[in-house]
């Protein structure tokens, strides 16, 4: 009886749903995944439709996300089960949110500057001793839930999710900053079937070795030997957890207010901004840094933090690209009447990140990042390629007692990706 009962409680179905916006508008690879077991969810399609085979008891929770919604949480027993047809699955609506970043920017410029020298030393130093009391120097362990998705005008073609453990060692790495371990766990890359079959077709016609050869053999043999040796994919999502080294930014930054602004935001949050201007080889490199620090007006911890960072390059004489460089740029947007003329002449493009952190027995700990990149590769005859990527990373457990560093042949194995063709 105990055993007939553990089986109607979890039997193994297909569950299927449709994920719309406020407008009605489908959402495409939005991220599903049960709660307890993320390895077994899967994305969205173009239409918004999703279907994913798993043993559910009716209460288990359901995660729907995607970067520029607020995430959604369902029980198992709303979806439908084993739907036959899209129009017959469960109906969910994401409600849509700018990420949180955006808006720290817009009230960060907000107001005039009132505080002197002097006091902005003061609110610095009062903000870092919370910071220095609050952010652990304990061994932390992550494992996160982590999406990039690349878009091209508007569309994704393409999406890779990871399941991974991550281990946070502070001020073990170079300089004082934290050092961060990444294993993948488990993989699934989701294609567009379309944009898959021309990567294909590029692919079968061995570009890189003609890159090789014609390049003389120097660069594409250290990037193949590169490629190798490490695992470019896990790469990827080990730097955006990396990214946005707060406190350590915040100690070496803290000493010069002359690049410190402040503004207030409402419910007793307040804006720190350090702005930095970067600009070298004779103004053919620029960059501009704005890092955010959302505090609360009273206690003075940190709440979120966000970065903005725009980078303008340009190549005086131009670079000509090959043939098979050229083709490879194509897959993302470019005809062929314009790829042929292509000189490469400048790049551009903006990087935007968001923090959010999490408390736990008097500690800070992260809990979601968000980032959005978006580059233009710009050529002679008013060509054009833009390149856009937005990646999350949800926390979905934590531990931080007797958390041991990763083995090294944990680190170096490479992961095996599941491939899941989007229709």
């Amino acid at each position: 009886m105990l055993l007939c009962c553990m089986s109607l409680a979890a039997q193994a179905a297909v569950y299927t749903g449709r994920v719309r916006d406020n407008n009605g508008a489908a959402v495409p690879y939005a991220t599903v995944y049960p709660e307890i077991a993320p390895e077994w969810g899967t994305a969205t399609n173009n239409d918004g439709f999703f279907s994913f085979e798993a043993n559910l008891t009716a209460d288990m929770r359901i995660i729907i996300s995607c970067i520029g919604y607020e995430k959604k949480t369902v029980l198992a027993k709303e979806l439908a089960l084993n739907s036959e047809t899209p129009d017959s699955a469960a109906l969910i609506v994401l409600k849509e949110q700018p990420i949180a970043l955006q808006e720290t920017v817009v009230a960060a410029k907000a107001g005039k500057q009132k505080n002197k020298r002097k006091q902005m030393a003061a609110l610095l130093h009062a903000v870092y001793v919370k910071l220095e009391e609050e952010f652990p120097d304990d061994n932390t362990f992550y494992q996160v839930v982590s999406d990039v998705r690349m878009n091209s005008e508007n569309s994704t073609w393409g999406m890779e999710q990871m399941i991974a453990d991550i281990v946070v060692l502070p001020e073990t790495a170079k300089e004082g900053r934290d050092s961060v371990q990444f294993h993948g766990r488990f993989c699934k890359r989701f294609f567009d079937a379309r944009k898959r079959a021309e990567a294909d077709s590029i692919l079968a016609g061995e570009a890189l070795e003609r890159m090789e050869q014609k390049s003389k053999g120097a660069p594409a043999h250290f990037m193949r030997r590169a490629a190798n040796a490490i695992d470019s994919g896990v790469v990827v999502h080990r730097a955006l957890f990396a990214l946005g080294n707060m406190r350590y930014d915040f100690e070496q930054t803290m000493t010069d207010t002359r690049h410190w602004s402040v503004s207030n935001e409402s419910e007793g949050e307040t804006v720190l901004t350090h702005t930095q201007k970067i600009s070298r080889y004779l103004g053919c490199f620029k960059l501009t840094y704005k890092r955010h620090y959302i505090v609360d007006s009273d206690t003075y911890a940190v709440r979120r933090f966000s970065e903005h960072a725009e980078v303008k390059i340009t190549i005086p004489f131009g670079v000509r690209l090959n043939p098979d460089q050229l083709q490879m740029l194509n897959l993302v947007n470019m005809d062929d009447n314009k790829i042929q003329k292509f000189r490469l002449k400048k790049m551009r493009g903006t990087v935007d990140l968001n923090t959010i952190y999490q408390r736990q027995n008097g500690h800070v700990y992260t809990l979601e990042k968000n980032m959005i990149c978006d580059a233009h590769i710009l050529g002679t005859k008013k060509a054009e390629i833009p390149l856009k990527v937005n990646a999350t990373q949800r926390v979905t457990g934590l531990k931080t007692e007797n958390v041991r560093p990763m083995p090294s042949s944990q680190l170096t194995r490479r992961l095996t990706r599941q491939i899941v063709e989007i229709y």
